[in-house]
């Protein structure tokens, strides 16, 4: 009987030995800085200086020269990286990740989504840029406490997750970032040293330590989201499984017109848009508002929301995006009435500079309030440009609406409010009685006569 016990414990014992050392397999980090050499790496773009001193990797900024990376030779796929960060005040810096350098693409230059470090007063350490490609994808404007995260002058640690299609990133264990984006799949790591403009930043350094990375057993060590970030996704016209339990719907399928019609008709126009490869264009005809397609709006009407559109403007370019649409209104020529999401050129649109105090401007409230950054006072509005794709997100509960310009607050009104009233009654639709207060109304898009092209429509009610 001891002989049996004892033999059943020694199978127990190699049992869970192996056990732990499959396990130990499945969960293992892989240390980035292992033998304290950078022979795992090639520094690509800039000369700013990289060295390892005691475990620490030091970019060291210098003049005259442009971003520098120091990239890992290995591609990675899905993984978890983590690592501590101290940065001199004054420098901007970033850890790359799914990112590539190939000739055809600007001839080498670094691109892929980047997990921000910086110290200014804007505060977006943590949210994610797409380095020389789309510029912010997720700014930390609607997520104050990941903003809060990052302290200045003081060893910082960083989480990454790119798992799939959704990019996570965690600072000092809050939750910074939360995207779900599809361009890039894989890729090198890299960290970066920013160029410099002024000379007093010369000699400042970005040190980054106990870095390590993970490519096993994701789910299972994914972080406990105890302050879950808003969601934002670059899919094409499609859900998340995110968005569809907050509410969220496709106002335009991406394929057909159902669900909109023209603005002075029962049917969508048969001239003036069209529908390909999942982008819906309206068509240039010589500047002029309806006078090729017309306006195009929903069939359904709408009080409460929070709406979603992807635009890019072509040079040049004029159009809106309007809600509380009345549209029996305005039966003559011209474009229906409500309130208006400015789309503009500013650049090379006469628009631009009519109006009042720049009211006419991209992602104003058309002749009545400008669009301006209203998180990070001072700072632009964060327009991607003329012939990229920007998002324009209207949020109406009750009274109070916002524009949003690729997820920065611009223009924040209470349209009951005695101020909003006598803003209208010093603007071009003074002659509409209640303008911009009734209770309810479709959304539209314009045709202002200038090729203007729309996706990811997306809506859900309040």
């Amino acid at each position: 009987m001891k002989r049996i016990t004892t033999k059943l414990g020694l199978l127990l014992f190699l049992f869970m030995n192996s056990h732990f050392q499959v396990v130990g397999q499945k969960n293992q980090w892989e240390n980035l800085l292992e033998g304290n050499t950078l022979d795992h790496f090639v520094q690509l773009n800039g000369k700013a200086d990289f060295t390892i001193e005691d475990g620490i990797l030091i970019g060291t900024s210098k003049s005259n020269t442009p971003n520098s990376f120091l990239a890992t030779k290995k591609i990675y796929e899905d993984f978890i990286l983590e690592f501590e960060v101290l940065i001199d005040y004054g420098l901007n810096s970033g850890v790359q990740f799914r990112s590539e350098s190939i000739k055809t693409y600007l001839d080498g230059r670094v691109h892929g989504y980047q997990c921000e470090i910086e110290t200014s007063s804007r505060k977006w350490a943590g949210g994610i840029y797409d380095e020389a490609r789309r510029g912010w994808l997720y700014p930390l404007t609607r997520n104050p406490k990941g903003q809060d995260a990052f302290t200045n002058g003081r060893w910082n640690s960083y989480r990454i997750e790119a798992i799939g299609n959704t990019l996570k990133t965690f600072v000092n264990g809050i939750q910074a970032s939360n995207l779900v984006d599809d361009m890039t799949a894989k890729g090198f790591i890299a960290f970066q040293v920013h160029s410099i403009s002024s000379p007093e930043d010369e000699g400042k350094k970005v040190q980054w330590k106990n870095i390590r990375i993970l490519t096993t057993a994701l789910d299972k060590n994914r972080m406990m989201e105890t302050n879950k970030a808003p969601q934002i996704s670059y899919l094409e016209n499609q859900l998340t499984e995110e968005e569809k339990r907050l509410g969220f719907r496709l106002l335009w399928d991406g394929k057909t017109t159902k669900g909109w019609r023209g603005v002075k008709k029962m049917v969508f126009p048969d001239q003036g848009w069209n529908i390909k490869d999942g982008v819906l264009t309206v068509e240039k005809s010589g500047g002029e508002e309806s006078q090729n397609g017309g306006d195009i709006i929903t069939t359904q009407s709408f009080r409460n929301f929070e709406l979603s559109v992807d635009f890019k403007l072509t040079p040049g370019a004029n159009s809106g995006i309007k809600y509380f649409v009345k549209s029996e209104l305005n039966k003559g020529e011209g474009s229906a009435i409500g309130l208006e999401y400015q789309l503009l050129d500013d650049a090379n649109h006469q628009d631009a500079k009519l109006g009042k105090n720049g009211n006419r401007t991209v992602g104003s409230l058309y002749d009545l309030i400008r669009a301006e950054n209203r998180t990070n006072v001072g700072r632009g509005k964060n327009f991607k440009g003329v012939g990229n794709w920007n998002n324009a997100r209207i949020v109406v509960e009750e009274g109070k609406v916002s524009h949003w310009l690729n997820h920065v607050k611009v223009v924040e009104f209470d349209r009951f409010s005695q101020m909003f009233e006598a803003l209208v009654e010093k603007s071009k639709y003074e002659k509409w009685k209640q303008f911009g207060q009734w209770p309810e109304g479709v959304i539209l898009l314009q045709d202002h006569g200038d090729e203007v092209s729309f996706k990811n429509i997306k809506i859900r009610e309040f």
